[in-house]
This record gives structure tokens, sequence and C-alpha cells, in this order.
């Protein structure tokens, strides 16, 4: 027995130094391909997207790479997705996974670079390389540099901002208030191009019968008010958001009152307690490749400091402020705009005052519209359905975009 237990000792150190040599030596090649994929020439024709940490076709990079195709003659588009949101991105576009050979010839002979996040590690900007950040909207939340002196924020090193933001060409804003963010959260010399918000383009002009069929394979009946709860992610909590009871919130408002709960990417799972029963008024829609669609498919939307607020805004359907934590994400991230004052809609700071404001009406009453109606004028004054357009003919085409 004790030989057998020593063998089995022996083996399983053999095969965890096997995978430790595999994981090297694929690291090493592929490190030196792209050593080999940069001393060749880039490929003038050649775009790469990517959104998030390879997630799915969405936010302001998807809606670049589909105008791209439209407008550039013989532009060549690749897409940056883990295998299980290959699905998402069309067919038009090649994809390509994160941290592969193809990935990495991508990267490094691509004559342009979009992205919403920061550079793969080790990436090397080439001479006649275009970056393009298209950020992830309203910069609301303090960022960069603005976050060095809240340590809850995350470990933001200072030289790494900079760093980061010396390799762009171009960063994308849809109003004054991102502009002057970005110049003071991430001082480089890039140029901002204030076009408005390429991925509100789409609320511009919805569809009425896509909505209804999006709306149909969510199981919602017509009828139905359909409410998007869509809060973003806490620096200074390990675990995922806890929402309030929306059970308890939908049997007190009655039957004309569903939810549609989505959990911030970065969370990692799903928005809904575990063991909560499936129903057709509380759907947890967190694994939707989609948020656009979702809010298309939405009549309202209950945010906190999220800046989906701002491309909500665009559908001018109304907005409710759920913030129980309000003081501690203060102290932890910080705001860089007083949401109070200029919220685009009522804010609830607890599960009772949430209620109340669908029970009275006061979301979608007079106050409401005019508070939204203030803030669309203030964060989505470019906002007319051709965002997307003039990014591309600027970058890729070299048109200065008309007066706004």
């Amino acid at each position: 027995f004790g030989a057998l237990r020593l063998a089995a000792r022996a083996s399983g150190r053999a095969r965890r130094t096997a995978r430790s040599l595999k994981a090297r030596a694929r690291r090493s090649g592929l490190r030196a391909h792209y050593a080999l994929q940069r001393r060749l020439p880039l490929r003038e024709r050649d775009a790469l997207f990517g959104a998030g940490d390879g997630h799915g076709y969405t936010h302001h990079p998807a809606a670049l790479e589909r105008a791209a195709r439209d407008l550039v003659p013989g532009l060549r588009t690749f897409w940056i997705t883990r295998p299980e949101h290959r699905h998402t991105a069309p067919t038009a576009t090649r994809r390509v996974t994160p941290g592969s050979a193809a990935y990495f010839t991508a990267l490094a002979r691509a004559r342009y670079l979009v992205t919403d996040g920061e550079p793969e590690p080790g990436h090397v900007k080439r001479r006649g390389q275009c970056v393009v950040q298209t950020g992830r909207g309203t910069p609301l939340k303090r960022i960069g540099a603005e976050v060095l002196d809240r340590p809850a924020a995350g470990t933001t090193d200072v030289r790494r901002v900079v760093a980061t933001a010396d390799q762009w060409d171009y960063a994308l804003s849809g109003n004054r208030h991102t502009t002057l963010t970005w110049e003071r959260a991430y001082p480089a010399a890039y140029t901002v191009l204030e076009y408005g918000q390429p991925r509100a383009d789409a609320f511009h002009s919805p569809d009425p019968a896509a909505r209804e069929r999006l709306r149909e394979t969510l199981g919602l009946a017509p009828d139905v008010t359909a409410l998007l709860y869509a809060p973003t992610y806490r620096d200074h909590r390990t675990g995922p958001h806890h929402p309030p009871d929306l059970d308890r919130m939908l049997h007190r408002l009655g039957p004309r009152f569903a939810v549609l709960a989505r959990a911030h990417p970065r969370c990692g799972a799903p928005l809904l307690p575990p063991g909560t029963a499936p129903s057709t008024r509380l759907i947890d829609v967190s694994a939707h490749p989609s948020v656009e669609r979702l809010c298309l498919a939405s009549d309202a939307l209950i945010t906190d400091y999220s800046s989906l607020m701002v491309e909500y805004a665009v559908l001018d359907r109304p907005i409710v402020l759920y913030a129980d934590d309000w003081a501690a994400f203060e102290a932890a991230r910080g705001l860089s705009v007083d949401l109070r004052g200029c919220a685009p809609g009522p804010v609830a700071c607890d599960e009772d005052d949430l209620t109340a404001v669908f029970a009275s009406g006061t979301w979608s009453g007079p106050g409401s519209a005019a508070r939204r109606a203030a803030f669309r004028t203030r964060f989505c004054p470019w906002d007319d359905g051709r965002a997307a357009e003039r990014v591309v003919r600027r970058v890729f085409l070299g048109e200065q975009p008309p007066a706004l």
C-alpha cells in the first residue's frame, strides 16, 4: 500500500510538471510568434476589434465594427472573442480567440486596433498602428488617475495608467463631461473625438417589430411593463452585488410589472440569489449576449451609478436610480458627477422607496420626464444615430465630420 501511495504521488507530480512545462512552452512559442509577426509589414486593410475580456459582440467596438464594414471599402475586420461567445459575432467578421496564434498575428499586423479595455500584457504598439480607445460609456464613476487616492477602488498604478494612454491615438467621447474626464484621468497626447455614443445609435430609431420579437423570446406579455435592473460593480466588495428583494417588490406592485435582472459582467455570477424559482415576471438575463437589445426590450431602467443610464436616456424611457449604498460607494470609488443633483429620474435609497416610486407612478410622471430631458441635454448632445459613422469616417477614411 505504501509503495502504491508513493507511486501515485510521483505520478501526480509528473503530470503537474508536464502540464507546467507544456504551458511554458506554449507561452514561449506565442511570444516568439508575436515577436516574429511584429517584424512583418502591417496589413493596411486589417482592423482588430474587441470588447471586454473577450466578451461577445457588443458595446461601442461592435457598433464601430458594423459601421466600418459598411463604409470602408476592402476592410477586413477581426473580433476578439472567447469560444463561448463566438456565436454572437457576425459571420462577416473573422473571430479570433484571446491568446491564440491568430490573435497575436492580428494584434501585431492589423493597422487599426479598436478596444474598450486595456492592451494585451506585453503588447508593443508598432509605428503606423492606430489605436482607438472607445471606453465603456460616460465615466460617472472616477477612473484612471482620479482613483489614485482611493485604495478601495483597486490597485491603480499611475505609471501604468499613463503608459496605457500613451498608446492611444484616439479616445471616444459622447459629451463635454467625458472629454474633460479623459484629459484629467488619462493625461497623454491622444485626440478626443467628441462625436457621440456609437452603441446608442441603435436607440435613436428602434425597430418596434424587433422589440416585440425579443420580448416574446424573453417570455414577456405584450401588456407587461418590463423593468431592466442593471447595477454596476463595486470595487469594495469581493462578491456579487446583492439586489433588493425583487420578488417581494413585484408581489407588492402587482401583475402588470416584470423585472429583467442583469448582473454586471465583472461580477461573474447571476444577479438573483441561488434557488430563486423560475418566473415569467422575474427573469435573470445576465447570460444574454447584448445589453443593448435588453434595453430595447424594456420599458424602464433601474440602475445605480452605471454609465448605462446615459445611453438608455437616448431612448427617452423612464430611468430610476436605486442607490442603497451611496455613502460607501462615494468613500470607496467616488463619483465624478453629482448624480443626486442631475439624476435622469427619481432616486430611491431603499427597497420601500423603490417600490413606492413605481406604485405611485412617479417613475413615469412629468417630473421624471423633465429630469430626463435635462439629463439628455447635458450628456447626449450628439446622439443622432450617426456617432459610429462619424468616428469611422474620421479614423479610417481621414474625413473631418461636418460641424455638430
